[in-house]
C-alpha cells in the first residue's frame, strides 16, 4: 500500500539490542546513520543497509560503561575530529566520548556523583551534561569547566541553545532554568510534574515535556506561548523538524506522536509499553527507540515503506499487546456497557482516535488510522473495575500476574518489575536487582514491595503502589551610613581609587602593543586619609553600646596601628593586630572604619602573614564574606571587598583566597546587583586579582568561574572603571589559554562585550575591548 505524503508508515524493525533502547541520535557521519544507546551497557551505530530492505546494518558496538547508557548526543566536527564525537552517559556517573571509528572510548569524563541521563553539545566542543546528583557541567576538552547548580533534584534534561552561551536545564523540581555563562538567570515554572525533556526551536524558543503530560512552548525571556495535550501519560522525549515549530514525542502511553502546527496530527501505538527516545533523521525519517530492546524507523517517503509482511507484522505485534487502563489512560471500564465489533464500522473522526469494543468476555482497544481510513487494533484491554476473567499482563512476549514499575530516581518509571503469585518475592526481588545492577542493600525493601502489593490482588498500577528506593518519607540593602555635612567616605575625595600601575594610566598606552593584559600583579586600593578615617572611628566609639565601647588605651593602640602600616618601616605589634580583629566584630552599622583599617593593614608583610596565615586565614575570610551578604550594608560589602584585594598583595594572602576562590568569587558576583559603583570597582579588582593569579595555572574549573563571574558583572555594571577591569580581568584569563578561550566563545562573552569597542567609549575601555575580541 502507498504511504501518504503527510503519514508515516513502519519503514524497519532494528533488532540489536538485548534491553531497553535508551537514546538516540543522527549522526554527521556517516550520511544517514544514527546511533543508539541502551541499558544493556552498549552503544551502537547504524547505517543505512545497501540492501534493497531499506533497513540499517550495524557500524559497531561501543562498550566503555560498567552500568546501563542513559543517553546519547553528537558532538560537532572540528578540526580535530573531522568526523565529529559521540558522547554517552550512563549510570556508571560517567559520560564515555568515541571517535566513530572505534568501539573503545577516546576519554571518559568523571566528575557526577550519580546517573548522566541528559547530554547536549554546542559550539567549539562544549558538553553539556544533567544527572541525578542534581547538577549539570560544562565540559571542554576533556575537563570539567564549570558545575550548573541550583536545582532540587535530578536533572533529567539539557541543551545548549545556538546563540549568546544559553544553556537550559529540566528537572524533576519541575523546574526549568536558563543558565548564562555558568549562573541561573530565569526559573521557568508551569509543569506540574518532572520535566523529562528539551528541545530548541531556535536561539530565542524551545519545548519542554514532562511526566504532567503536557508539552509547553517557551520563549527565552520567560513566556510560556502553548500548552499542547494529547498524550495520556509521562512524555520522555521530544525532536524538532528542522526549522520549523512541528515536532514528534514519545512517552509511557506506548506511543510516538507527530505534531503539525501546533496539533497532534498522527498518533502511531508501539507492542512496548515505554517510548522512551525519538530522533529525527536527516531524510525527514523518524527513529524511535523503547522498553522491549527494539529500534523502529518510520518514514514519509513512498518507496522506503516496509513490504506488506513487515507491516502485517508490526500490526499482529500491536494488537497482541495488552493495555492497562490505569496505565493507558483509558478510564474505568465496565464492559458490559461496551458495544460490539459493529461499532468499528463507523470511521473515526481524527487519527489516533481509540475506540473500545467488546469481542466476547474480552475488550479491546482499536485506533483509527487517517492515512488508511480504517480501525488499527492496539491491543486487548485488563485490569477493568468489574473485569477479572483476564488478569495476565503480557510484559516484553510473556504473561505475567502482575508488573511493577519501581522508579530508581525521582521523575517517572524507569524500570518495570514483572511477577508471577506462584513465584518467590524474594528470589524475584534478588534477579531484579541483579538483573539491573542494583544494590543488594534494597532487597528487603523490594520484596516487602511485592508482597504488599500482592495481597488480596491488590491493584499494583495504582500511583500509591509506586515504589522509589530510598525516598524520603519526603533587599533592599541598608541606609548608607555616610551622612551629614564633612563626612568620611572611603575611598572618595581627592584620592579617590585609580590604583593599579602604568597600565592604567593613558600617558602608559602604546597602541603598537597590548599594555593591558595578562595583568599578572596585584591591583590593590592604597589611597587613604588617616587623620579622617580615626575621628570618624572616635566619633562612632562615643555613640557605641556600652559592651562595644573602646577603652581610650584601645583607641590609641589603634591609631599607632594605622600610622604604623602606613609606614612599612614600623611594624605593627601583636598586641595591635589582636585589638584590630576584636574591633572587626563592631556592630555591623558602624564597624566601617575598623575595616578601612583593616584593609590598609592587611597589605603590610608582617599583618598579611598574620591575619591570612592558616588558622587565622579562614576567619578572617568567612568574616569578610560575612560582611558581604547581599543584604548587607554597602559600606561593609565595598571595604570588605577592598580588603580581599589588598591581601592579594602577600604570598599569605594570595594563598588563603585561592584555596577560598569558589566561596569569595560566587559571594562577590552576587553583589553585581547592588546599584554602588564603588562596590563594583571593587568587585572587578578582586575577580582582575584571581585571574591575574590562575593566569600561568592549567586550572581550567577556576578560569570558567572567573569567565562566569565577569560575564554576570558585566550584564549590570556601568562603571567605566569598573567595566575596564572586568575586561582586563577577561582579557588576562583567555590569553595565552586556547582551551579559556574556547570556553569564552561558547559561553557568548564576545557578543556581550562587543558594544565597548566603539569610539564612544573611553578610550582605555575600547581599546581593551578590541584586543579581547582579537583573541577571541
Amino acid at each position: 500500500k502507498m504511504a501518504s505524503s503527510n503519514s508515516y508508515k513502519l519503514r524497519c524493525s532494528i533488532q540489536g539490542h538485548e534491553m531497553d533502547v535508551r537514546g538516540l541520535a543522527s549522526t554527521v557521519f556517516p550520511e544517514g546513520a544514527f546511533v543508539s544507546v541502551s541499558r544493556d551497557r552498549t552503544g551502537r551505530v547504524w547505517v543505512p543497509s545497501p540492501s534493497p530492505d531499506g533497513g540499517f546494518a550495524e557500524m559497531h558496538s561501543m562498550s566503555g560503561h560498567a552500568n546501563f547508557v542513559s543517553c546519547v548526543c553528537i558532538v560537532a566536527p572540528s578540526d580535530r575530529h573531522p568526523r565529529g564525537l559521540i558522547a554517552t552517559g550512563g549510570n556508571d556517573n560517567n559520560i564515555c566520548v568515541f571517535s566513530l571509528d572505534g568501539p573503545q572510548p577516546l576519554y571518559t569524563l568523571k566528575g557526577h556523583k550519580n546517573t548522566v541521563c541528559a547530554l547536549s553539545s554546542g559550539k567549539f566542543g562544549t558538553l553539556l551534561s544533567g544527572s541525578w546528583d542534581t547538577t549539570a557541567k560544562v565540559w571542554l576538552h576533556e575537563k570539567c569547566m564549570m558545575t550548573l547548580e541550583g536545582h532540587a533534584a535530578a536533572v533529567w534534561a539539557v541543551v545548549i541553545l545556538p546563540e549568546q552561551g544559553l544553556m537550559l536545564s529540566g528537572s524533576a523540581d519541575r523546574t526549568i532554568k536558563l543558565w548564562k555563562a555558568g549562573r541561573c538567570d530565569r526559573t521557568f515554572t508551569g509543569h506540574e510534574d518532572c520535566v523529562r525533556g528539551l528541545a530548541v526551536i531556535s536561539g530565542t524558543e524551545f519545548f519542554s515535556c514532562s511526566n504532567d503530560t503536557s508539552i509547553r512552548r517557551w520563549l527565552v525571556t520567560g513566556e510560556c506561548l502553548q500548552v499542547y495535550h494529547s498524550h495520556t501519560n509521562y512524555i520522555y522525549s521530544m525532536a524538532v523538524f528542522p526549522g520549523t515549530h512541528d515536532f514528534i514525542s514519545t512517552g509511557e502511553d506506548r506511543s510516538l506522536r507527530v505534531w503539525r502546527r501546533g496539533q497532534c496530527q498522527q498518533t502511531i501505538r508501539l507492542p512496548a509499553q515505554s517510548v522512551w527516545c525519538c530522533c529525527i533523521l536527516p531524510n525527514g525519517d523518524i527513529a524511535v527507540g523503547a522498553s522491549d530492546g527494539m529500534i523502529r524507523v518510520f518514514t514519509q517517503a513512498e518507496d522506503r515503506v516496509a513490504g506488506a509482511q513487515d507491516l502485517q507484522a508490526f500490526e499482529d505485534q500491536l494488537s497482541k499487546a495488552t493495555i492497562d487502563p490505569k496505565t493507558g489512560d483509558l478510564g474505568d471500564i465496565r464492559p458490559e456497557d461496551l458495544p460490539g465489533r459493529e461499532h468499528l464500522k463507523e470511521p473515526g473522526n481524527r487519527d489516533g482516535q481509540t475506540r473500545l469494543v467488546k469481542e466476547g468476555q474480552r475488550v479491546e482497544a482499536y485506533q483509527w488510522s487517517a492515512s488508511d481510513a480504517r480501525w488499527v487494533k492496539i491491543g486487548d484491554v485488563v485490569g477493568g473495575s468489574n473485569q477479572q476473567t483476564s488478569r495476565n499482563v503480557v510484559y516484553e512476549g510473556k504473561e505475567y500476574d502482575y508488573v511493577f514499575t519501581i522508579d530508581i530516581n525521582e521523575g517517572g518509571p524507569s524500570l518495570k518489575l514483572p511477577y508471577n503469585v506462584c513465584e518467590d518475592p524474594w528470589l524475584t526481588a534478588h534477579s531484579f536487582l541483579q538483573r539491573n545492577d542494583l544494590s543488594p542493600l534494597f532487597l528487603d525493601q523490594v520484596a516487602n514491595f511485592i508482597m504488599d502489593n500482592t495481597k488480596g490482588h491488590q491493584d499494583p498500577f495504582t500511583g500509591g503502589a509506586r515504589y522509589v528506593p530510598g525516598a524520603p518519607g519526603a533587599s533592599a540593602p541598608a541606609a548608607d551610613p555616610f551622612t551629614g555635612s564633612g563626612r568620611y567616605i572611603p575611598g572618595s575625595g581627592p584620592g579617590a581609587p585609580s590604583s593599579g600601575g602604568d597600565a592604567y594610566s593613558s600617558a602608559a598606552r602604546r597602541h603598537a602593543t597590548n599594555v593591558y593584559f595578562p595583568k599578572r600583579d596585584a591591583v590593590t586600593f592604597e589611597q587613604a586619609n588617616p587623620p579622617q578615617i580615626f575621628a570618624k572611628l572616635k566619633e562612632l566609639n562615643r555613640g557605641a553600646p556600652q559592651e562595644h565601647r573602646l577603652t581610650e588605651e584601645t583607641l590609641q593602640s589603634l591609631e599607632g596601628l594605622l600610622e604604623s602600616v602606613c609606614d612599612p618601616s614600623s611594624p605593627p605589634t601583636l598586641q595591635q593586630l589582636s585589638l584590630l580583629w576584636r574591633a572587626a566584630h563592631w556592630p555591623e552599622d558602624i564597624v566601617f572604619p575598623v575595616l578601612d583599617i583593616l584593609r590598609l593593614a592587611v597589605r603590610h608583610p608582617l599583618v598579611n602573614e598574620r591575619l591570612c596565615g592558616e588558622a587565622e586565614g579562614v576567619q578572617l575570610c568567612n568574616h569578610l564574606l560575612s560582611l558581604m551578604r547581599p543584604e548587607g550594608r554597602p559600606a561593609n560589602q565595598m571595604l570588605a571587598l577592598r580588603t580581599l584585594c589588598n591581601c592579594f598583595s602577600g604570598t599569605h594572602g594570595r594563598a588563603l583566597l585561592m584555596a577560598h576562590r569558589d566561596a569569595v568569587l560566587s559571594r562577590a558576583a552576587d553583589l553585581s546587583a547592588v546599584c554602588n559603583k564603588n562596590i563594583h570597582v571593587a568587585l572587578a579588582t578582586v575577580a582582575l586579582n584571581y585571574a591575574g593569579c590562575l593566569h600561568t595555572r592549567p586550572d581550567l574549573e577556576a578560569k570558567a568561574q572567573c569567565l562566569s563571574v565577569v560575564s554576570k558583572a558585566l550584564e549590570t555594571v556601568q562603571d567605566k572603571e569598573a567595566v575596564f577591569r572586568l575586561l582586563v580581568a577577561l582579557g588576562t584569563t583567555v590569553a595565552s589559554d586556547g582551551t579559556a578561550r574556547d570556553l569564552a566563545r561558547s559561553l557568548g562573552v564576545a557578543s556581550q562585550i562587543s558594544k565597548y569597542s566603539s569610539g564612544s567609549e573611553p578610550s582605555k575601555v575600547a581599546e581593551c575591548c578590541g584586543l579581547i575580541l582579537k583573541e577571541l
